[in-house]
């Protein structure tokens, strides 16, 4: 109860500011990310914006719960292959700054807009490996000495840890696969995967790569990034409008504004997401690799949307390392 209260107060905080007329995002960024996009829209669109936060499938069942009397205008931002059992409650919109995304990164219908893309990495705390080399494929992390030292997002309610389990049923053999779960702790928060390995709790973490870099960018420099040898997996992150949006037009105003070059600039610069649109360049802003070096292996969002429930159930019967909080 004690926990569910301090989650209240904690929204009601952020929403502060905002008008009732005023668009409400619900989002599942961090507060630096709000805050530079908030900046944006008010400079662009001249609108505030109110600011709910939580983990992407708790607010998409939130917009579903609420779906006769919808509370909120703006979802940001989650995955395809998350946000496309959602569709029923969301809106097409073809904001006009989708010309400047390629097109494949788009959905039927523009269901959803691209706002960034995010890599998928493993985040090593080298100063946790005993002796033992970084792992450089995934297949590495199969092996047993690896048992409850790797966290990962529980992919029931995080499109991070969704992406990576769907990708690595793809790319693994089977049982490779089941030994790599096996060796997994499964955390509920998606903040405390990078956390947990930056602090030494972990020796791994599978988390995305703007996650992961922000250790690197703050000067911890036992923290390695490693892009997986056989290929890891890219996702879009979308935002989308809420069916029956209380604001109206100026909930696209603020989509407009959050796929604006602008923002995706400043989101680069202090959250380092890497942009959708094709006008920035990553390299000129931070110290990440250009999206052509990375060996991507391709999956497919839409078979991951339609599959999600019966994947995740055969997800939740494989036998894990354990779970935290």
């Amino acid at each position: 109860m004690k926990k569910l209260a301090a989650t209240t107060l904690l929204l009601a905080g952020l929403a502060a500011g905002a008008n009732a007329a005023d668009p409400v995002i619900y989002t599942t960024n961090p507060v630096p990310a709000v805050e530079a996009a908030q900046a944006v829209i008010k400079e662009k669109a001249g609108l505030t914006t109110g600011i709910i936060t939580g983990g992407s499938g708790v607010l998409l069942r939130r917009i579903e719960a609420e779906k006769a009397a919808p509370q909120g205008d703006v979802f940001w931002s989650s995955s395809a292959n998350t946000m496309g059992a959602f569709k029923d409650v969301l809106e097409p919109y073809s904001s006009p700054e989708l010309a400047n995304v390629p097109a494949d990164l788009r959905v039927a219908d523009d269901y959803f807009q691209p706002a960034n893309l995010h890599v998928v990495t493993v985040m090593v705390n080298t100063d946790q490996l005993d002796g033992a080399p970084a792992p450089a494929d995934w297949k590495d992390l199969a092996d047993p000495v690896w048992k409850g030292r790797i966290i990962l997002p529980d992919p029931a309610n995080s499109s991070t840890g969704y992406t990576i389990v769907w990708g690595l049923s793809k790319l693994l053999d089977a049982e490779t696969y089941k030994a790599l779960v096996g060796n997994l702790v499964v955390s509920s928060s998606s903040s405390a995967v990078p956390k947990g390995v930056a602090m030494g709790e972990y020796a791994v973490g599978l988390t995305f790569e703007t996650n992961s870099y922000s250790y690197v960018d703050g000067g911890q420099t036992e923290i390695a990034i490693v892009y997986p040898s056989s290929g890891t997996f890219t996702t879009p992150e979308y935002s989308a409008l809420v069916k029956g949006a209380p604001a109206g037009d100026d909930a696209r105003k603020a989509i407009d504004a959050l796929l604006s070059k602008e923002a995706q600039t400043e989101l680069l610069k202090v959250a380092f997401r890497r942009p959708s649109r094709t006008d920035i360049k990553v390299s000129d802003y931070v110290k990440l690799p250009e999206l052509s070096s990375i060996k991507v292996f391709k999956i497919d969002e839409e078979e991951a949307a339609r599959s999600r429930d019966a994947f995740l159930a055969e997800w939740a019967a494989l036998p894990k390392a354990g779970s935290s909080e």
